[in-house]
Formats: structure tokens, C-alpha cells, sequence
């Protein structure tokens, strides 16, 4: 798939190398913190958001609720930009990101996580977070 990233259209492969998915990165990189950032407020409004709810279904609607209504339309915006980079979100709680690569002929995983500089960390398809391993080629 072609997608534009500042202005710039680009490939986006099946399987990615190290440096694409670092250079994916560059893009997903601010999703990904924004993402976080309306999942925290998303969390700290939870509590009162289901009375919240029930109040409101019957009376029309409460303007707290559309704010958070707003956010998760602006969560799935996000959510679907980084999968349409190519990028498969493994956990949202964590900001967990891989991106299938190819070693040795066969599939794995280049895996990122919200914090981390760039991908240093891969792991077998099957095996997910529990089996990361630091990157040793180039």
C-alpha cells in the first residue's frame, strides 16, 4: 500500500526491514504518542463515565460524554493510521508495536515499544514480547 507520511508518498512492504521499520517509525513515533496520551485521559475519566452514560441515555446526552466520544473517535483515527503504515498494535496499555520482518527466511517480528529510541528488539512470530531479543545484524 502507498501511503503519504509528511507530505512524502511512500511503499509499504509486506515484510520490512530493520532500517524501513525504523524509518516507519519516524511517523508512527507521534501517533503512537498521541494515542497514549488520550488513552490516559480516557482512564482518568473512567470512573465517572459509566453513571455518566446511564444518566444520559435517557435524557439527550451529557457534554462530558461527547468529549470522550470525541477521543475515542480520535483513538480510532489513530489506530487505523498506524496499521495502514503497516504496523500491528499488540498492546495499546503498553504502546507494544511489531513489524513482520523476514530472518533466514522465515517471519518474525521487529518489536517496538512506546518509550524505546528505535527498534531494537525482535522475536519469533509465535512467540510475542516474551521472546524479544536485542537485533544483532544490521
Amino acid at each position: 500500500m502507498d501511503e503519504f507520511a509528511n507530505g512524502i508518498l511512500f511503499f509499504m512492504p509486506e515484510f520490512f526491514t530493520l532500517i524501513e521499520a525504523n524509518q516507519a517509525m519516524q511517523t508512527v513515533r507521534p501517533l503512537m504518542d498521541e494515542l497514549q496520551e488520550i488513552r490516559a485521559k480516557i482512564l482518568v475519566h473512567q470512573p465517572a463515565a459509566w453513571p455518566a452514560m446511564q444518566k444520559s441515555a435517557g435524557n439527550g446526552g451529557n457534554l462530558a460524554l461527547s468529549k470522550m466520544v470525541q477521543e475515542f473517535d480520535r483513538l480510532d483515527v489513530l489506530v487505523h493510521r498506524i496499521h495502514d503504515l503497516g504496523a500491528q498494535i499488540k498492546d495499546l496499555n503498553s504502546g507494544l508495536l511489531d513489524f513482520p520482518a523476514l530472518k533466514d527466511g522465515r517471519e518474525i517480528c521487529l518489536c517496538w515499544k512506546h518509550g524505546e529510541d528505535d527498534i531494537v528488539y525482535w522475536h519469533e512470530a509465535d512467540e510475542g514480547f516474551a521472546g524479544r531479543q536485542l537485533i544483532d545484524w544490521e
